[in-house]
């Protein structure tokens, strides 16, 4: 049962991962274009896209080191494995510089202070190339659960 859930929970998460980053990236198009109530929506989906991301480090961590699904070899040793990787971990890595602005303009909505959003415009670029990636995961992972190109 546990395999099975996990299952579930990692392939929801991205969902919601993959929902959550595209409704930021309209959200902060209408903020660039100075729909002031588009700053509530980045907000919005911004909650919803970091709670997918503790979800799929969550369920993923689960499922290597618990070996729900698979032995870890079998994942150490696939190079789908690492590609999905290395694709989650560009996307978070681009996720930094949003992340701290997005922290600083919570901050100072609370405070009542302006909010500094001119860097809008590159968070929309950001968020772009993270939504392509995004969608690239599901196919790494699907050649990796199928076992295709696994390393000698």
């Amino acid at each position: 049962m546990l395999p099975a859930l996990m299952s579930a929970l990692h392939v929801l998460s991205l969902g919601v991962g993959l929902g959550a980053v595209f409704a930021r990236g309209r959200a902060l198009r209408s903020l660039v274009a100075g729909d002031a109530q588009a700053l509530g929506r980045v907000f919005f989906a911004d909650n919803f896209w970091g709670v997918s991301a503790l979800l799929l480090i969550a369920t993923g961590l689960t499922r290597l080191f618990a070996e729900t699904d698979k032995a870890l070899d079998f994942y150490l040793y696939n190079a789908f494995f690492w590609i999905k990787m290395g694709l989650f971990a560009l996307v978070f890595a681009l996720e930094i510089s949003p992340m701290t602005a997005f922290i600083r303009w919570r901050v100072a909505m609370r405070k009542g202070s302006p909010v500094d959003t001119v860097r809008a415009a590159l968070f929309v670029r950001i968020n772009d190339a993270q939504t392509a990636i995004v969608v690239l995961i599901p196919f790494a992972a699907a050649a990796m659960a199928r076992g295709l190109w696994l390393l000698a």
